[in-house]
């Protein structure tokens, strides 16, 4: 084993994998996936700066245009002989799947990774379980699992090597996200390793299956009844001697390195009575747990599951300790109707199998249950892991448990004790909160990587945020140890706090996590002196009781004082350095200058020395704040949504605005993913710094402002001036100018805790003040001193009342601004170009449209959690809106309308029938009725509910079933919405289909670049 403290490396576990598959690659397709995107692009970024592979060859990197593209090019690229990878996870890997059984059905060598991800059922999500790579078990691949950030580098390598001598196709996952995007210290493989581990003659064998006309086979063959059985069993034998040829791999890779690994791996007690079986990063959780319990004398241990396909059953059976009682499985996937999950199912059978075979060690079989846990990126801690143990001593333990979660419908849920921590004493941790695109988590990542580089500490960052773009909270947990670190979860025990966000103070509890004499560090737009009286009560007496140390700077006047605008990750980084006593003072800052020259030289010197600047002012700037002996504050935090937001907004929205939605019971949620929509309205995100200020006197009512808003802050309303009586001192109208609604009051008016100051209403703004022109009848001015009052002003504004459509005499630019939007606060990037068309639709047409949404930015700003921005007008109508799967958008779209068409007809039918008892001119105005303008439609909806007064007095089915459909008389439009690269999302055929036979359907393309 050689000594290797001098050379390791501090990546995240994307990296580790990229770096190993681009040295043992020649072919890479790619299709970018939340959390997979960074191995293709790492490798794009290796192949263009010229980086070679093992062998001396650059490797070809080619972006496809969908996942199942990728797969189809490497299905090729191997036929031809080539050394070929690729990268996913999700429903790109399901994409796959076809290309997968080619591939491993024609025994040819190949590895992908897998940074395994949540599949899409009652809802989207990004974040990481197994469901997806469970999908792919009767692929025939072997399935490698790596359980952190050093094995996702190092199976990587097992995986290359094995695949070639064994010729199964191996598929190589860790956890997403949790493995994917941790940042920890590894001891990286040198290229002599690698080449140890990849002997070129097995490289030739793959090569000498090529097809090549220089001595042509043929490979797909249709086969009959005959032959196609037989033929798929004469495969058997690979996959017999598979996890041998594993196990010698990884017993080469242990010779060279000193890291041994198994099959099986277990750990804990040898004469353990209670085990856990589990793969992936709970593993490192459960083994962190083991190493606590048997500490107090506890027989408990943990079987790590490394090699999942092939199953070696006996390897299984033969890696448990003999004294073995009762055994838990831990899956982290759900199969709905299974008899149990995968991985459990596979341990009962492996057990019975042993039984039946006679080569069972144990006196009598232990006890096996099965549990769930950590779907998409579910907490998984050591007091859940011990809970499980604690369930294993119970008389009948609990079967198809799940933990983490509390169940209060089905009753599946284990209970656990949360003061239960094994977090060591010594050493960092660190919570920093932050907001997407302030540069806090890139800044977290740089702080780790130079921890890691200038000490000997092993060192660990973990990142949270969530799908929303920039905008939404992050909360980056650090770690430094003298010790390995298994911690695969998030910091519960903070000796730094860090806020980068001081409206978070408001809404959020940052000291939850912090120890007793913890440090908090906050960004305030203020000195420090008066800091403590802007506190929330909350904060001040958990300061007092926890004896915290405060220490504040106003990061956001340095950075704009230096020309940086907003980002303040450089300062923020020097503080935390300069508080944490890490590393000495100067050499912290030399190591953050260096970070900011790599990431900055390319833009030029100046913007580097600016970066400069502001390192070296942050510490003259940054002040501890005095504490009192008690808390002096007589405002407490205001309640996350008013007392009059709808109970469900109340009940579980709040608790998931709050960051708390782990405690929500399975009860709180709806079943099948359908969720109510005008929830962004209670969330005051108060983000904007600067907000626009009206002057009404400059103002030529051209409505630009409102129609370029990308988060309809900014509205216009018209209304008859007595309506103003009872207005705000402070709320501002004019009269209308034009001649359609001449007589009538205007204003323009911003909602202030939802503008994220973007700017953009000033910069279109075209009236300008002649004597001072950089005024304009919209200008940018601090929000915090508008606050209170705008926030009356706009409570005022909303209960005026909507102009009508059909008031309108014509729709243009100007008025359509005049009509309320049904999409409103998204949580869109500020400045987002792409939101005010969404706006716009909503105007015009929000509420008779159904929208088909592709996958992409418009379905997260569109349709997630916790708040949704799609809402209804005052007559309860609007959007309805739903998102299918990243391929299938034009089809899901079609499928709508095809739907629509159907009820007209059977409702058109109906009428028909009942025509003796609606009258004939009832019938006759309904079939005939123009809907091409607002006012027909007005008129239709007018005429459907004469129907419905009729026919609830007739009794027969056919008045039922019309009671049903009556809405459908009235014309309805399906939109297609999608940025991204939404030509990709019409892979099947449904937009020509579309072209073809003149469906009324309306297409609204965000990323026209894409789509031409």
């Amino acid at each position: 084993m050689r000594q290797a403290a001098d050379r390791m490396m501090t990546v995240d576990g994307n990296e580790a994998a990229a770096w190993v598959a681009h040295r043992l690659s020649e072919v890479i397709a790619i299709y970018p996936i939340t959390p997979a995107s960074p191995m293709g692009e790492l490798c794009d970024e290796w192949s263009n700066a010229g980086q070679a592979n093992l062998w001396g060859d650059v490797p070809e990197v080619i972006e496809m245009q969908s996942e199942g593209g990728a797969a189809g090019a490497v299905h090729g690229a191997l036929q031809a002989g080539a050394l070929a990878t690729t990268f996913t996870a999700s429903q790109g890997l399901l994409l796959m799947l076809p290309n997968m059984y080619k591939i491993a059905g024609e025994l040819t060598p190949f590895t992908m990774h897998v940074a395994a991800r949540t599949i899409a059922t009652h809802a989207l999500s990004i974040f990481g379980d197994h469901s997806d790579v469970m999908a792919c078990r009767q692929t025939g691949f072997a399935m490698l699992c790596a359980a952190s950030v050093q094995e996702a580098h190092d199976f990587a390598a097992v995986a290359h090597a094995a695949t070639l001598e064994a010729r199964i196709p191996f598929l190589h996952f860790f956890d997403g996200f949790r493995t994917s995007h941790e940042v920890a210290k590894i001891e990286p493989l040198t290229e002599d390793d690698l080449r140890a581990l990849v002997p070129d003659a097995w490289v030739g064998a793959h090569r000498a299956r090529a097809l090549t006309p220089d001595r042509p086979v043929l490979r797909g063959t249709a086969q009959n009844p005959d032959t196609f059985f037989q033929a798929r069993e004469a495969a058997n034998r690979f996959y017999d001697a598979c996890p041998a040829i594993v196990e010698q791999t990884m017993a080469r890779l242990a010779a060279r390195t000193g890291r041994r690994y198994g099959l099986f791996d277990y750990v804990g007690d040898p004469e353990a009575e209670r085990v856990i079986v589990i793969m992936g990063s709970g593993g490192e959780t459960v083994h962190e747990t083991v190493d606590a319990l048997a500490a107090r004398g506890e027989r408990v241990g943990v079987l790590l599951v490394r090699l999942f396909r092939p199953f070696s059953g006996s390897a299984f059976v033969e890696a448990l300790p003999r004294s073995v009682h009762a055994i838990a499985v831990l899956d982290r996937t759900k199969e709905p109707g299974a008899a149990g999950e995968p991985l459990y199912q596979d341990i009962v059978t492996a057990l019975a199998e042993a039984r039946a075979e006679g080569r069972s060690p144990f006196a009598a079989d232990p006890l096996v249950v099965g549990g769930r846990y950590g779907l998409a990126s579910k907490e998984f801690t050591p007091a859940m892991a011990k809970a499980v143990f604690d369930n294993l001593t119970q008389a009948r333990p609990k079967n198809h448990f799940s933990v983490g979660i509390m169940d209060d419908v089905t009753h599946t849920s284990l209970a656990h004790d949360e003061s239960f921590c094994t977090e060591a004493e010594d050493g960092l941790t660190a919570v920093f909160y932050g907001l997407g695109a302030d540069g806090t988590v890139s800044a977290n990542k740089n702080a780790i990587k130079i921890i890691g580089r200038e000490t000997d500490q092993y060192v660990q960052g973990y990142f949270v945020y969530d799908s929303k773009k920039s905008g939404a909270r992050t909360v980056s947990h650090l770690r430094a140890s003298p010790r390995p670190i298994h911690s695969p979860y998030l910091v519960a025990r903070a000796r730094f706090i860090a806020c980068h966000q001081f409206d978070f103070l408001e809404r959020i509890d940052v000291l939850e996590r912090a120890t007793d004499g913890a440090v908090l560090l906050l960004n305030a737009p203020e000195a420090p002196e008066p800091l403590w009286d802007r506190l929330p009560r909350e904060l001040q007496q958990q300061i007092v009781d926890k004896q915290i140390r405060v220490f504040a700077i106003d990061a956001g006047a340095i950075a704009r004082q230096g020309g940086l605008g907003g980002r303040i990750n450089t300062i923020m980084q020097t503080c935390f350095f300069a508080l944490a006593d890490i590393l000495p003072q100067e050499q912290a800052i030399a190591q953050i200058k260096g970070a900011i020259e790599k990431s900055y030289a390319t833009r030029g010197p100046e913007i580097v020395k600016r970066n400069f600047a502001v390192v070296d002012a942050a510490l003259v700037h940054l002040h501890e704040v005095p504490v009192p002996n008690a808390a002096t504050a007589t405002r407490r935090r205001p309640p996350l949504v008013p007392e009059q937001a709808p109970d469900f907004v109340q009940k579980v929205t709040a608790v998931l605005m709050a960051g708390r939605g782990d405690v929500l019971p399975v009860s709180a949620f709806p079943v099948d993913g359908t969720w109510p929509v005008g929830t962004t309205q209670w969330e005051k995100r108060n983000l904007a710094t600067e907000i626009p200020v009206w002057d009404a006197a400059l103002c030529i009512q051209c409505n630009q402002c409102a129609l370029v808003c990308p988060h309809a802050t900014i509205r216009t309303k018209v209304y008859d001036p007595d309506a103003v009586a009872g207005a705000p001192s402070t709320f501002k109208w004019t009269p209308y100018r034009g001649l359609e609604f001449k007589g009538q009051a205007y204003t323009i008016q911003v909602a202030p805790e939802d503008c994220t100051g973007c700017g953009l209403c000033v910069n279109v703004c075209p009236a300008k003040d002649r004597t001072n022109p950089r005024h304009k009848a919209i200008d940018m001015h601090p929000q915090p001193p508008l606050r209170e009052a705008e926030r009356e002003n706009y409570a005022f504004f909303l209960g005026l009342p909507e102009t009508r459509r059909t008031a309108l005499a014509r729709t243009d630019h100007r008025t359509s601004q005049l009509l309320q939007p049904l999409f409103e606060y998204s949580s869109a990037c500020a400045g987002c170009g792409e939101t005010p068309y969404i706006k716009l639709l909503t105007q015009l047409f929000g509420d008779r449209a159904l929208i088909a949404n592709a996958t992409g930015c418009s379905s997260i700003y569109g349709g997630n959690l916790p708040t949704t921005p799609f809402t209804t007008n005052p007559d309860g109508r609007g959007p309805a809106w739903s998102n299918s799967l990243f391929e299938d958008n034009a089809e899901f779209g079609l499928g709508i309308r095809l739907g629509l068409d159907s009820h007209v007809r059977t409702a058109h039918a109906l009428v028909r029938r009942l025509a003796g008892d609606l009258g004939e001119r009832l019938v006759g105005e309904l079939m005939d009725a123009d809907q091409s303008t607002d006012a027909g439609i007005a008129q239709q909806r007018q005429r459907v509910s004469a129907l419905r007064q009729i026919v609830a007095h007739v009794a027969s089915p056919d008045a039922r079933r019309l009671e049903s459909l009556a809405d459908y008389l009235v014309k309805k439009s399906v939109w297609l919405v999608g940025g991204d690269g939404w030509a990709y999302d019409i892979g099947y055929g449904g937009l020509d289909h579309i072209l073809a036979t003149g469906r009324d359907v309306n297409i609204l393309v965000l990323d026209t670049e894409a789509y031409s």
